[in-house]
């Protein structure tokens, strides 16, 4: 895999700890482009999982389907380009955002939510119910998605995909670096901020409207030398055929918001919950989640792709095969996410 991730450790007041745990090639880079809030160790009471209650003060919708927050709060923590936020919605249902307002902007975040008609149902509570006026409790901000330092960047984004970037745009131009922009979606009318970007930006962004120009034109991304970070958010074939254009010197960033692939290699195992005296059987083409949840039928759980930690668990023993991308080394030395996450061994045991 030439993809590279850096994970954001803890999200102590929404800081992109940049920690270079690389997937595949390694990134070397020097100082974030801009000073993180300096946290060495946690603020008294502070927890990066406890939920925040901000205030909607501003419903926009930038495109068609698209529905764009404003939030808050004195209590909500800096973050850097790149972070996401879980957020709770009025049932109960987690879903994670990435930030696309301005991090200057102290006690104040933006999100975008896409309408998914067809999805599980999380996009359409929030345009339906999420109004002016109305409290939605937040997270504070993680980043496996943070913005290295470069000599340049090409950023390419498709529909919704652009929200990470706008704010990687802001940040590289206040820091004087080369940038272009690559811009698909469906129509003009369905990409978010489109007419902002080219307002703002100039012939720095190039806007590929689908059904006006057809699928974007990558050609000009195999030219690219090593001096170049790219960074990529959007649909998966999009994703996939960025990584494919680009030279195997140039570091690929990508920001993925579905789970990782079970794959060929999903197979059966046991599962021991200690404290219910129960043992489970788990079938390759289930989850943990769905076999436990069948002996503890109240385990909560929320996004069931690996990124709210609804449904994270201390393992006591076993080895786990990480599939989330949500915990930190940490985290996953004694504890693991039922949804997506399976063993790497053929029995576990789970502090339930």
């Amino acid at each position: 895999m030439r993809r590279s991730k850096a994970l954001a450790v803890g999200a102590l007041a929404g800081a992109a700890w940049l920690t270079k745990r690389a997937i595949g090639r390694r990134i070397n880079a020097g100082s974030p482009l801009w000073p993180l809030p300096a946290l060495e160790t946690p603020v008294s009471g502070y927890s990066p999982r406890r939920w925040i209650p901000a205030l909607i003060v501003s419903r926009t919708e930038p495109a068609d389907g698209v529905l764009s927050l404003t939030l808050e709060s004195a209590e909500l923590p800096a973050w850097t380009p790149g972070a996401h936020v879980d957020v709770q919605l009025p049932s109960g249902l987690v879903r994670q955002y990435s930030l696309c307002g301005d991090p200057s902007e102290q006690g104040r975040y933006t999100i975008a939510v896409r309408l998914v008609e067809d999805g599980r149902g999380g996009s359409r509570e929030a345009h339906a119910q999420l109004v002016e006026g109305a409290e939605l409790p937040v997270r504070p901000p993680r980043n496996r998605f943070p913005l290295e330092p470069a000599d340049s960047y090409a950023f390419v984004a498709g529909g919704i995909g652009i929200t990470p970037v706008l704010p990687m745009l802001r940040a590289a131009t206040a820091a004087g670096t080369a940038w272009t922009l690559l811009y698909g979606g469906r129509s003009l009318a369905s990409m978010p901020f489109a007419t902002e970007l080219a307002a703002t930006y100039g012939d720095r962004v190039t806007l590929v409207p689908e059904d006006e120009a057809g699928l974007p034109d990558l050609s000009p991304l195999a030219a690219l030398g090593p001096d170049t970070l790219v960074y990529c958010c959007g649909p998966a074939p999009l994703m996939a055929a960025v990584e494919a254009a680009v030279p195997e010197s140039v570091p690929v960033h990508l920001e993925r918001f579905t789970p990782a692939a079970s794959g060929s290699d999903a197979r059966a195992f046991t599962v021991e919950l200690h404290r219910s005296g129960r043992l489970v059987e788990v079938a390759a083409e289930e989850s943990a989640l769905t076999a436990v949840r069948r002996e503890l039928p109240n385990t909560p759980y929320s996004c069931e792709q690996g990124f709210c930690g609804t449904c994270q668990h201390r393992v006591l023993s076993g080895t786990v095969d990480h599939r989330d991308t949500l915990l930190t080394d940490g985290e996953r030395e004694d504890s693991m996410l039922l949804c997506v996450s399976r063993a790497a061994t053929d029995h576990l045991v789970l502090d339930l």
